[in-house]
């Protein structure tokens, strides 16, 4: 074998492993070819320049639509001289483009796209809130999105050290989809806890598992410990691509908080050129994604750094840069209480035994947008003890759960295998003597609210005994969440003369089982078939 062919076919192995790792769709600009992507799909046009300030260079394109409307869509430095237009639309025809930069090679560069109609697989677009509806979510071609979130927020480390493939993060991520999650809340970057539960002396014999206190892995120059906020790391950011384009390929969204302040990271000062500078190209980078749900930061106000003004500027300048309009919040229930007109969705954190009625006093306050408890204080244990919060127990979390969904809001699922530095990717296939998490509670969760539409269904506390109620908008069809304690269970239908018999069912909360359906035709008391055993949902369907 000749040098010249060994070196064409290490050439195109090096190809191969490119392409596969690279499913945003790339291509080299040009301004003689139309390039072809579907609706949704993410693309990166891709120009090259030199610049001694890459990352404060101004760099973009105007987008026009086939219906006129224009969209500013900022580039961004990709390293190695490679600049990027990360583009996706859902407006099907032929767009085009003109790039402006005050580096000539960048400027007045004219291009052309054809958005076919068809989409990219399993795509629905990005996250929204019709005026329709402003209580709930829904994905952009109006399918309705039942938002039920899995907390990671180490994910970004998972597969940092695997150049070529995402093993782990995939595991993962299948976990999470097939048991009916489908939301990560991750943060950007996250260095390591320093509260007292979270190095649990397990975790020294299980080195695989910790995530926590990462040496070579910073989004800027240096590390943790030594940063230097001259530049930032390119390679960090197109690691997190490859896990961000995971999810959107899996149709997982990313609830991603660009800030988090309780995970010893060493940012820069506030409001400094390198503060802005790492804020504007994360939001540059990943707009274009519709998987993403903007978080401007974790315990947003809780430590003392921030304050109101800093957070709303951060949230001013997120909407000015991003022309995607994917929607924003703040992890901090009092900023968003305060400042309810600048989020586009209220972010609860509610521990307290009073759940339900905290949770159904805001959905009745915030009338014009939805409420996402993002902590209802479960945290379901696991092998090691990382955070305990108020309760542990898998039943006790899932009934928090249940307790925000009959409010009328969503919810989050904490594990504490997962959620913070240590993270044990596949929980089932660990030892006998390792806790297994309670996943498919969250199916049989998610599988009833697809059966029977979230969206369709609105909080009724006036027909609560000893439970809670959501009643079916316009109909007389009702599901009550029937806690395992309760042994009577009294409905409160009025039976009209001549009235249908009314038709219903139980479920079971634990093991997603139906019972066998029965009529009623009179009002009385009912006994849950797995009193003692699990909560379960009554479900009367008059209509």
């Amino acid at each position: 074998m000749t040098a010249k062919f060994k070196n064409l076919l290490l050439l195109l192995l090096l190809l191969s492993v490119t392409v596969a790792n690279a499913k945003i769709k790339s291509t080299p600009f040009s301004s003689r070819k139309m390039v072809e992507i579907k609706k949704w799909e993410v693309l990166d046009i891709v120009f090259t320049a030199k610049s001694k300030n890459p990352f404060t260079t101004d760099f973009y394109a105007v987008f026009t639509s086939p219906s006129g409307k224009e969209q500013k869509v900022a580039g961004f430095y990709n390293g190695n001289k490679e600049w990027l237009l990360r583009f996706s639309a859902s407006e099907a025809g032929k767009w085009k483009y003109t790039t402006s930069s005050d580096i000539k090679t960048l400027n007045n560069k004219k291009g052309t796209l054809s958005i076919a109609n068809e989409l990219a697989e399993a795509k629905k677009g990005g996250i929204v809130i019709p005026k329709e509806d402003p209580q709930h979510f829904y994905y952009e071609d109006g399918t309705p999105y039942f938002l039920m979130a899995f907390e990671c927020d180490w994910l970004f480390a998972l597969d940092y050290h695997n150049e070529k493939e995402l093993p782990k993060t995939d595991h993962l991520l299948n976990l999470v989809k097939e048991n009916g999650m489908n939301q990560v809340v991750m943060n950007v970057y996250s260095y390591d806890v320093h509260w007292k539960w979270g190095k649990d002396p397990l975790l020294k014999e299980h080195p695989e598992h910790e995530f926590g206190a990462p040496k070579d892995i910073f989004p800027f120059l240096g590390n943790n410990n030594k940063p230097d906020f001259s530049a930032l790391n390119v390679d960090f950011f197109k690691k997190l691509d490859r896990t961000i384009d995971l999810m959107n390929e899996k149709e997982i969204i990313s609830h991603l908080m660009i800030y988090v302040w309780n995970k010893d990271v060493n940012w820069p000062d506030m409001n400094t050129d390198a503060d802005n500078m790492y804020y504007d190209y994360v939001v540059k980078r990943y707009g274009a994604f519709p998987n993403i749900m903007w978080d401007v930061s974790k315990e947003a106000l809780f430590y003392g750094r921030a304050d109101d003004e800093y957070i709303l500027e951060r949230i001013n300048r997120l909407r000015e840069a991003n022309t995607f309009d994917r929607l924003v919040t703040v992890h901090d229930y009092k900023f968003c209480q305060r400042n309810a007109k600048d989020v586009d969705y209220i972010s609860r954190q509610d521990w307290t035994h009073l759940l339900y009625r905290n949770m159904l006093d805001d959905h009745n306050k915030y009338t014009d947008k939805p409420v996402f408890n993002i902590e209802h204080g479960g945290y379901e244990e696991s092998p090691y003890v990382v955070f305990s919060g108020s309760y542990i127990n898998a039943e006790a979390c899932l009934r928090r759960n249940y307790e925000c969904l009959f409010a009328g809001v969503y919810s989050t699922y904490y594990w504490q295998g997962t959620s913070w530095n240590a993270i044990i990717w596949n929980p089932f296939e660990q030892d006998a003597s390792f806790y297994k998490p309670k996943f498919e509670y969250f199916k049989h969760m998610t599988d009833l609210m697809s059966e029977y539409e979230f969206t369709n269904y609105e909080p009724d506390p006036a027909h609560n005994q000893a439970g809670f109620c959501l009643k079916e908008k316009s109909k007389d069809n009702y599901l009550y969440y029937v806690p395992k304690e309760t042994y009577w269970y009294r409905t409160e239908f009025i039976f009209k003369q001549n009235s249908k018999p009314i038709k219903c069912k139980w479920f079971n909360t634990l093991t997603g089982e139906y019972s066998k359906e029965f009529s009623i035709t009179k009002k009385q008391h009912f006994i849950s078939p797995w009193y003692g055993e699990a909560d379960a949902i009554f479900i009367q369907q008059k209509d």
